[in-house]
């Protein structure tokens, strides 16, 4: 039996940048809720992932949460979000929401009370300790954003465990009011009937609870992304504690005592495969399933492509469902990291592997990874850290149109948050629609051809060994078969494939039959249908 995650796609919305409703130059609710005939009919997605829209003081554009429970201003009410969710379903969309359980912003309530006296409630619902005898931090963890991860409160005298901002103090895991406490924040959501829950940084919530120094690294990966002094230490005390699974199988326990699929998936930034498959249980009960990074910062080559792949293929339990992602909030936008033919291979790849695909806001235009000058930049981890390249240049305003405001905002409105780049406005929504090959209607084709294809959508999985540079696999379901060939090179590459008909390439100008052998152009992939 499958389930409606299983064969979705799921599109992240960062509500910020996804279109202004109200003028003040920032996007909203009510915007989303404007442009879901867009999700649902011209695009064709499944599912919407929303980041997060709750009160924050907005020092990481909230990640920072001063109340999990309610709506920030600037993004609309509660009223709108129920609206967005009723008309969401009303179209057969989903909904998935951001759930940050690893910290709050500072100036939550719980850590107000925390912070106030060594004797208040709360102060256990944080990560709290005495200096060293020298009056250094209680260990050496390093926050994700630079600097240590251990802030000195005068009030009291003791220091607080920040895994980022000095503003996102830690949650304690370990103090059982917390984990009831957030899981009530889950039964909110789920009592307004979301679909499910994307988990921010969730395998940092529980820490080594005896706080040991982290060991340095022995070594750093070049395909790891690099974060300086961060990287090295080796994070086997600040994150991923064994402990952390028994939290997961009580939150999936919640999350099953509600009727319909919900649905959750875990942003888990581990690379070694079999530890990360962990993260679905060991009677698949924990995370419907762990995010799987792994081809985001691969280098451009079928065959480390083709190697992922199988590692996730051999990795994921019996029963349990992958998925892929190539682009969200944090990282390089596809053509910025690829080129802008090599980003529509990538559209086909993530639409034609087994999984569950989630596609970012934006990638369906082939947005580049936008310049922004410094005086212009948002996003604090690159201002904190200035070697550190700015996250803002895949989070501009999404163009819808070719109006000044390029469709985000109504005319006349304030200054979007962040510049909305020349080459952006070309790329508008209007404007592709009107191309027939443009990227929008490549995206449009193959979610389309997904829709309609049980083969892709929960057919098995096997590689094709072929033409050097082409990452070649075969989908199966039952006696339909599909074969996917993707030319990661920029010469012409033949591949032995036997007769067949071609139903998609990424080039949008050919279909029709194929005798023994297809040529594959420059940058180009290939759904083929065996004869």
């Amino acid at each position: 039996m499958t389930t409606w995650w299983q064969s979705a796609v799921v599109y992240q919305v960062y509500p910020r940048s996804f279109a202004d409703s109200d003028g003040n130059g920032v996007g909203d609710l009510r915007g989303v809720i404007d442009m879901l005939d867009y999700l649902s009919d011209t695009l064709g997605v499944d599912a919407i992932w929303l980041s997060p829209f709750y009160p924050s003081p907005m020092k990481d554009f909230g990640y920072d949460v001063s109340d999990f429970c309610d709506v920030d201003p600037i993004f609309g009410t509660l009223e709108d979000f129920d609206e967005l969710l009723s008309s969401a379903h009303d179209r057969g969309l989903r909904i998935i929401i951001d759930l940050v359980p690893n910290h709050t912003s500072d100036r939550h309530p719980w850590f107000i009370e925390s912070r106030s006296s060594r004797i208040n409630p709360k102060r256990d619902w944080y990560v709290w300790r005495d200096p060293k005898e020298d009056g250094s931090p209680p260990n050496n963890w390093l926050s994700g954003f630079g600097g240590k991860a251990w802030r000195l409160d005068e009030l009291t005298g003791q220091y607080y465990l920040h895994s980022f901002l000095v503003s996102q103090p830690d949650l304690n895991w370990r103090n059982p009011q917390v984990q009831e406490a957030m899981f009530d924040v889950v039964r909110f959501w789920l009592d307004r009937d979301v679909d499910g829950f994307r988990l921010d940084v969730a395998h940092l919530i529980m820490k080594d609870p005896e706080l040991r120094d982290n060991p340095p690294a022995p070594f750093v990966d070049a395909s790891f992304k690099a974060l300086g002094e961060y990287d090295a230490q080796l994070h086997l005390y600040d994150k991923g504690h064994p402990d952390v699974h028994r939290v997961f199988r009580d939150l999936r326990a919640v999350v099953d005592s509600y009727p319909g699929d919900r649905f959750t998936v875990g942003e888990i930034h581990i690379f070694d495969f079999d530890e990360w498959a962990k993260y679905y249980g060991d009677d698949l009960d924990e995370l419907h399933m762990p995010f799987n990074f792994s081809l985001i910062w691969a280098p451009w080559d079928a065959g480390r492509f083709r190697q992922l792949v199988e590692a996730v293929e051999a990795s994921v339990p019996e029963g349990g469902w992958p998925n892929y992602v190539l682009g969200n909030h944090d990282e390089r936008r596809l053509v910025g990291r690829y080129g802008a033919d090599q980003a529509r291979v990538a559209a086909m790849l993530l639409l034609t592997l087994r999984g569950t695909p989630t596609l970012y806001y934006g990638d369906e235009l082939g947005l580049t990874n936008a310049e922004i000058p410094r005086d212009r930049q948002q996003d604090p981890w690159s201002l904190q850290e200035p070697t550190v390249e700015s996250r803002d240049g895949c989070r501009t305003p999404m163009p819808w149109d070719g109006s000044p405001t390029a469709g985000f905002s109504p005319p006349g409105s304030a200054k979007p948050w962040l510049p909305i780049p020349d080459d952006h406005r070309q790329l508008n929504v209007d404007a592709q629609f009107e191309n027939p090959r443009s990227m929008l209607h490549l995206y449009r084709r193959l979610l389309e051809f997904r829709r309609g294809s049980d083969v892709l959508r929960f057919g098995s999985y096997r590689s094709l060994r072929t033409a050097e540079g082409v990452f070649a696999y075969e989908r199966t379901l039952g006696a339909e078969r599909l074969v996917v060939a993707l030319n990661f090179t920029e010469d012409e590459r033949v591949v032995s494939t036997g007769p067949g008909e071609i139903e998609v390439s990424t080039d949008m100008d050919r279909d029709g039959p194929v005798q023994k052998r297809l040529i594959l152009r420059s940058h180009e992939g290939v759904i083929l249908r065996p004869a």
